[in-house]
């Protein structure tokens, strides 16, 4: 029971250190390096001695601009003379497989577990987001024929106007000619 417990917490752990980063989700280097249980340099070094496995898709490195935004509230986590990596999902798996502890290899399913549950949750967001964009649309259009309807209607539902009624007595209008006496 505990081993399952501590699992969904690495699991859950996991999902909090991916980022987004040149439009993909990533996780950095020092991160990726304390999931498989490796010291950060450790894993650096690995990378680049066989660096023919980590294509530009599998793996890059932050740009100063990049270290700032995913620093913020991290500072005193990262080693700022070094740009760090970013794995992506891939990378991630890859970098298990050149590490070759038993750690990285079994910490590695719930890696890409993660990625795996992220982007289903993004395809969800992104199908409920497209039908509110439709149902957005129809209730205008609906709104502007509903707004005619009602213009239209309107006048009818007014009371109606109260009929000119006919004056009772004598009433001389000055308007008009005085009628010759015969």
């Amino acid at each position: 029971m505990v081993k399952t417990e501590s699992k969904i917490i690495a699991a859950a752990r996991i999902e909090s250190c991916i980022v987004a980063l040149r439009g993909e989700k990533v996780l950095l280097d020092s991160d990726l390096a304390q999931i498989y249980g490796v010291p950060t340099k450790a894993l650096n070094r690995a990378v680049k001695r066989n660096k023919a496995r980590f294509p530009e898709d599998f793996l890059f490195q932050l740009t100063a601009d990049e270290i700032m935004r995913c620093q913020i509230g991290t500072a005193s986590k990262r080693n700022l003379r070094y740009r760090p990596y970013a794995f992506t999902e891939h990378g991630a798996l890859m970098a298990a497989n050149i590490l070759n502890s038993r750690r990285a290899v079994e910490m590695s399913v719930y890696v890409i577990r993660a990625f795996v549950r992220m982007r289903r949750e993004l395809t969800v967001n992104e199908t409920v987001a497209r039908r509110l964009a439709e149902i957005e649309k129809a209730l205008l259009k609906h709104d502007g024929a509903l707004r005619d309807l009602y213009d239209k209607i309107r006048p009818l539902l007014l009371p109606p106007s109260e009929p000119k009624r006919r004056e009772i007595g004598f009433h001389v209008r000055y308007d008009q000619p005085a009628k010759a006496k015969r």
